[in-house]
């Protein structure tokens, strides 16, 4: 896999080394603009590089060294040593877990430091501080702290109970998830991170408004983010379940618009989107690559039932499998180790 992405990113690479203006851009931006648009791809293409590079010499050497099977192990000691059940496949989860996710946050650092504080800072577009950046490291992973527990829990006991029907129970677990996370996401997380102000009642809001109807789009609100507290990037985007549908503009898109049909124009893309169900099919799409497929119909609700059945229904045959866990160093088969091990195996 990590081939098959190189030979595609080394394509869009080369592409971008393309100094030519397209056809259908001329009259439309400027070659400086262009060029501009151009250095900074290719920056993020390179750093990009790199970082594929590192990740996948980490990858290797973690199981060439056997790092997963030492540090479950070193788990279930930091499980023991708090005065905790050591025997409570739960606690050692979580605790392998979060050792997972503080050595992801280090080996991560220095690419999100450099695309921030290098890429972005060269080409105009940060306005994040250091500080204001280690704030929002610190809120997602207080975030993951309280969300994960309660998931990881419920999945450990939904394979230690599921029996023959553990694919389905998995399926419709992971289902409702995503509908709940698709719920509660919009209300809860965009503020800890910006702050959201309704849209004046102006000419914009009747156009943005009018666009959204003549779509049936159910939007319900309209904010602006203070999105140039971080960047002077500007975007739209839309957020929210089933008939409770919010546009929301960054304040960057407002300032730097030069008239209000550009700004509408940014809410018909995102609008398209949804119209074309392309959320949808991203979602799918992941599901697919985890199973190897390669193709999504536009029957995405039937290919999504199938495709994640077919991913948990694959896990099953791997997951009693005494040979492979041994053959990677695990004297047990904890549920966390058999996704990761699956995941391994079909790569």
């Amino acid at each position: 896999m990590y081939i098959f992405e190189t030979y595609l990113h080394l394509r869009q690479h080369a592409a971008l080394k393309l100094r030519t203006l397209p056809k259908t851009l001329v009259g439309v931006i400027s070659q400086e603009t262009f060029e501009k648009y151009l250095a900074y791809n290719i920056d993020k293409s390179n750093l990009r590089f790199v970082k594929q590079f590192v990740t996948i010499i980490m990858d290797s050497a973690t199981l060439l060294f056997g790092v997963l099977p030492r540090l479950w192990k070193k788990s279930g000691e930091i499980v023991e040593s708090t005065g905790l059940d050591a025997e409570n496949e739960i606690y050692q989860t979580l605790a392998f877990l979060a050792c997972v996710m503080y050595w992801s946050q280090i080996t991560d650092l220095p690419f999100s430091l450099y695309s921030t504080f290098v890429i972005e800072e060269r080409h105009g577009f940060n306005k994040l501080t250091f500080w204001l950046f280690i704030r929002d490291m610190l809120k997602g992973m207080t975030l993951a702290i309280v969300l994960g527990p309660p998931i990881v829990a419920a999945i450990i006991l939904i394979v230690q109970k599921g029996g023959p029907y553990l694919p389905i129970y998995l399926w419709g677990f992971i289902f409702a998830l995503s509908l709940f996370m698709m719920t509660i996401y919009p209300v809860l997380v965009p503020p800890l991170y910006n702050k959201l102000t309704p849209l004046p009642q102006d000419e914009l809001r009747k156009k943005i408004e009018t666009l959204a109807s003549s779509q049936n789009f159910p939007s319900k609100k309209l904010f602006v983010v203070d999105g140039s507290t971080w960047s002077t990037h500007s975007n739209a985007y839309l957020f929210g379940f089933s008939e409770n549908k919010c546009i929301a503009l960054f304040d960057t898109l407002i300032q730097q618009g030069t008239n209000e049909e550009e700004i509408v124009a940014v809410v018909a893309h995102e609008l398209g989107h949804w119209k074309l169900n392309h959320k949808i099919y991203s979602f799918v799409g992941v599901q697919a690559s985890r199973v190897q497929m390669g193709f999504v119909s536009s029957h995405w609700k039937l290919d999504l039932m199938i495709l994640i059945l077919l991913l948990f229904g694959g896990y099953i045959l791997v997951k009693n499998s005494n040979d492979l866990f041994m053959s990677f160093g695990f004297d047990t088969q904890p549920v966390l180790i058999e996704f990761i091990l699956f995941q391994v195996h079909h790569m």
